[in-house]
């Protein structure tokens, strides 16, 4: 009972630190529009792991985090910088092409060492095992120095997303703006797995999108259901044995239909 208790309070204050700062960075990859920027960093962090593996780097480890940052933060370089001037070809498509080439590039690594296959899998579902305080307390003290900055520098990201008036260097506030994204995808990645990553970006911010325009109004509905969501997906997974990842990210899902649902039964906005 008492290593439940203490596996699960390790998970439950992971989970609490990683809804925060997702939801604000997901409100913003969804008013930006560039939805599949994340999952592009999702998979850019997993093939760092998966190189760092077949380099002989254990998963989970100090190595294994630098080798994945390092691929990451190329990812961020060409999503702030690479930007095509011809209309007729959106940033998402550089986006697409991103993910498309990490995707492939993972799946020829793992291809070339033993037990490549099962590490591909594992980086997609993530590595319940891999969560350990020393993590934990890493993750945190990044998160609030990352909380920190945004805060600091909100009304400059939030301009550049909303539009509402010119940014001086906006490539460089867009490359921190993708760095900040790599930081969080780096220390979750290995544990929850490139999918959960994403939703957690994703979900809770678009059910926050789906009632409200406001900035804290909407973290405060994505913090609540992205909280609440992930805990239903922890427990889950640990009493009737299920995946970690797929069974976080289909409470989520869960939770994002019943707020369409219920998006759909109230009366429209003004």
């Amino acid at each position: 009972m008492l290593e439940t208790l203490k596996f699960l309070s390790i998970q439950i204050i992971l989970l609490t630190v990683v809804t925060s700062v997702h939801t604000y960075l997901g409100l913003h990859v969804i008013r930006r529009g560039i939805v599949f920027s994340d999952l592009s960093l999702d998979q850019l962090a997993a093939f760092g792991v998966i190189v760092g593996i077949s380099l002989g780097i254990e998963g989970g480890t100090t190595g294994s985090y630098i080798v994945s940052f390092v691929a990451v933060l190329m990812g961020s370089v060409l999503l702030a910088y690479v930007k095509p001037k011809n209309k007729m070809i959106p940033q998402e498509a550089v986006i697409g092409i991103i993910y498309g080439l990490a995707l492939v590039a993972s799946i020829m690594v793992a291809d070339k060492f033993s037990g490549g296959s099962a590490y591909v899998t594992q980086i997609l579902s993530g590595c319940m095992l891999w969560v350990s305080w020393p993590l934990v307390l890493v993750t945190v003290l990044v998160y609030i120095v990352l909380s920190l900055f945004l805060y600091k520098y909100r009304k400059i990201f939030i301009a550049i997303t909303e539009k509402t008036e010119e940014v001086d260097n906006e490539n460089f506030w867009d490359l921190l703006f993708f760095i900040s994204l790599g930081i969080i995808t780096v220390l979750i990645v290995p544990i929850a797995g490139v999918l959960l990553a994403y939703g957690f970006l994703m979900i809770p911010a678009a059910i926050a999108a789906l009632f409200t325009k406001g900035w804290a109004q909407g973290l405060r509905i994505g913090w609540i259901i992205g909280f609440i969501a992930s805990m239903v997906g922890l427990f889950s997974s640990y009493f009737f044995k299920l995946p970690y990842g797929p069974s976080l990210v289909l409470a989520l899902g869960a939770f994002f239909i019943g707020a369409l649902i219920l998006r759909y039964m109230l009366p429209e906005r003004k």
